[in-house]
């Protein structure tokens, strides 16, 4: 349970800062960031749910 935790928390905040950070890269670069968070969220979703 606590990586998953971990991952909302990391999630929200690269989301967040996505949205703050004028360099588009940067920008780019959390929301893959973010993404890569929700996939392994899900794997682990799955998983604990099975």
């Amino acid at each position: 349970m606590a990586r998953i935790e971990y991952l909302k928390q990391q999630i929200a905040r690269a989301e967040r800062l996505a949205k703050a950070i004028l360099d588009r890269q940067t920008a780019d670069r959390l929301q893959a960031f973010a993404a890569e968070c929700h996939t392994e969220l899900s794997e682990l979703t799955l998983k604990t749910a099975a």
